[in-house]
């Protein structure tokens, strides 16, 4: 189990999660769901709906394609910011704390742009910018700071950077990949969805772009 698997079991928001998903979406056995940048775990818990899920990533090991032969879902090689499907392919488009790592606001544009193409409805979540603490690197107020000083810090002011002891490399990377995002730009992003804020301590912490397919 890696560092960010283990703080996020000391508080269950899986299962609230899924509660709300729940809530959000009629499921039944033939629903169809692309889950964009998904692995097959997250369908595992046994409080998730059972649909028929397509997991789409840049990579597979060799567990995870094991892990959803024996769940029954399929696994396909793919770009969230250019989708190998047809417009509609699927009832729901799935995508938990994802959009954040593309990179740019312009290929933040495309990812959503091509999950409202192949779905005819949404559950897109993200980390809310706003939330004090950055969830990837376990932080105090990090990713409010100019990416240059982010550099210099990232590895000595946060759980992650002193437990999980990262090259400097992996901080650069990091930096470069993530772009965390306002309520503000997920409603430009999602125009036609509801968003949802999931809220800790009363605090936002994340953003869920939610759209319901049309009965």
């Amino acid at each position: 189990m890696n560092f960010h698997r283990v703080v996020l079991s000391l508080v269950d928001f899986r299962g609230r999660r899924i509660a709300l998903l729940r809530r959000a979406f009629r499921f039944s056995p033939n629903t169809r769901v692309i889950d964009v940048g998904g692995l097959p775990w997250t369908w595992s818990d046994e409080r998730a709906p059972r649909v028929r899920v397509v997991h789409v990533n840049l990579k597979f090991d060799e567990q995870q394609r094991a892990d959803a032969r024996h769940l029954g879902y399929l696994v396909v090689l793919g770009d969230g910011t250019a989708l190998p499907f047809t417009d509609g392919a699927a009832d729901i488009a799935f995508s938990n704390s994802v959009i954040e790592h593309v990179s740019t606001w312009e290929r933040q544009q495309r990812f959503a742009a091509e999950l409202r193409r192949v779905a005819r409805g949404l559950w897109i979540q993200t980390p809310a910018r706003a939330f004090p603490i950055e969830p990837h690197w376990f932080g105090f107020g990090v990713h409010w700071l100019p990416k240059a000083v982010q550099r210099r810090v990232l590895r000595w002011t946060t759980a992650y950077g002193l437990l999980g002891r990262p090259s400097q490399a992996h901080v650069e990377l990091s930096i470069r990949e993530i772009r965390m995002l306002s309520k503000r730009e997920m409603r430009s992003l999602f125009p036609d969805c509801e968003i949802w804020t999931e809220r800790w301590l009363g605090l936002p912490k994340s953003y869920i772009a939610i759209k319901r397919p049309a009965e």
